[in-house]
């Protein structure tokens, strides 16, 4: 592809070569590995004299193409695609950092993340330190000789809370600290941490780089010299990305931009009606004028995103009773599903953390997280408004004896 292409081109027309039966979709290359024409071969291609596929645990054509499609997104330089979304984050972690390193991290990081920071980097002699994001002023002071690496994401799950990336890349730069942005909510159609300083982007490919709920996988891409420590992490440790999941990744990266575009304006009608209903505290969506940093989320993201995060005034009780009332909308812990997908944090994926903690990340017991899928948006709203005049009503009738 040239340059004068345009992305949504570029994600259509970037295939692997053919397998010379001339078919118009780039085949599955479903093998574990690759012959040689003879022995001069195999040791050239093993001693990276010559280009060639060995290995798929190493490479493989369908990972290939899967890697270009999204380092053109990004505008990487190269990507190590991995079996999920945590293994991307392990990987860089594990690939980059060895003991004695430090790690500075966004408080409100994934759960999973926050696991790895807090009960396996210690076993190894790695350490983290928390900071607010919205407390900008004080992460110099949180910064060690030894921290190697700043690990963030933005929007945040569930509040959608965003980092200045802008000033995040700076200040990282300034100090020699690896920025590693997990670029899940945002989507490389909206955000591009890399051109605001960042070093490695990842991605749970599980969510809207799939976007049809099929298939777990995870990338990283970035900086080429991270990667290459990246990549021999991987490849020695094998947490691959298998063929079928790279082909069925890179055919949806065909219609992403589509899709984003389609989830952008479903999340901005139900973000618009849920800021006018009387029992609704307040609705967090990053292009919602009422989100508190409407104007970052103007400058470093495209569109608001297809998540809407909003807070029931009846607390955890109205919580549950809404997630119980929904008719249409999935009950699930996936998100950047074609479906609408409602959760409520503080009784399900948060519930672990305990109420102090829940806060301090902005989750509050009424909070409810609706990742927006592409269903007509009529009906969309149409199931969270009956769900929200029957949680309300269940929770006002008196509890019989």
């Amino acid at each position: 592809m040239t340059n004068q292409h345009q992305i949504e081109t570029k994600l259509i027309r970037t295939q692997t070569p053919t397998s010379g039966h001339r078919e118009h979709s780039t085949s599955l290359y479903m093998t574990s590995s690759f012959t040689f024409e003879n022995a001069e071969q195999a040791r050239a291609m093993f001693a990276k004299e010559e280009d060639g596929f060995i290995y798929t645990r190493y490479d493989n054509p369908n990972v290939d193409e899967f890697v270009a499609k999204m380092c053109e997104l990004e505008g990487a330089e190269d990507g190590v695609p991995v079996a999920s979304g945590m293994s991307a984050v392990f990987t860089a972690l594990a690939g980059l950092l060895g003991q004695g390193d430090h790690v500075l991290a966004c408080r409100s990081v994934f759960g999973s993340t926050h696991q790895i920071l807090t009960q396996i980097l210690p076993k190894w002699g790695i350490s983290h330190t928390y900071a607010d994001i919205h407390r900008p002023e004080e992460w110099a002071s949180l910064v060690q000789p030894n921290t190697k690496m700043c690990v963030v994401e933005t929007p945040s799950n569930p509040a959608l809370d965003l980092i200045d990336l802008e000033w995040l890349g700076n200040f990282c730069n300034e100090r020699g600290i690896i920025l590693l942005v997990d670029n899940v909510f945002a989507t490389p159609v909206l955000q591009n941490p890399l051109a605001f300083g960042a070093h490695l982007v990842m991605h749970s490919t599980t969510k809207f780089i799939d976007g049809q709920g099929r298939g777990i996988g995870g990338i990283l891409v970035g900086d080429q010299k991270y990667i290459d420590d990246i990549r021999f992490f991987a490849r020695h440790s094998g947490p691959a990305m298998s063929p079928f999941n790279a082909w069925m990744f890179s055919k949806s990266l065909e219609t992403l931009c589509l899709r984003v575009e389609r989830h952008c304006d479903n999340a901005e009608r139900l973000a618009q009606y849920l800021a006018d209903h009387d029992s609704v505290n307040f609705v967090k969506y990053p292009h919602h004028p009422s989100h508190p940093q409407y104007e970052l989320a103007k400058r470093q993201m495209k569109r608001g995103g297809g998540l809407v995060t909003f807070e029931l005034a009846g607390g955890l009780e109205q919580g549950r009773a809404f997630l119980d009332s929904l008719e249409m909308l999935s009950l699930s812990a996936n998100l950047g599903d074609t479906r609408t997908i409602a959760t409520h944090p503080a009784s399900t994926t948060h519930a672990s953390v305990g109420e102090e903690g829940r806060l301090a990340v902005g989750i509050t017991n009424g909070m409810v997280r609706i990742s927006v899928g592409l269903e007509h948006p009529d009906d969309i709203v149409r199931d969270v408004e009956q769900a929200l005049e029957r949680s309300l009503s269940k929770i006002s009738q008196p509890v019989l004896a």
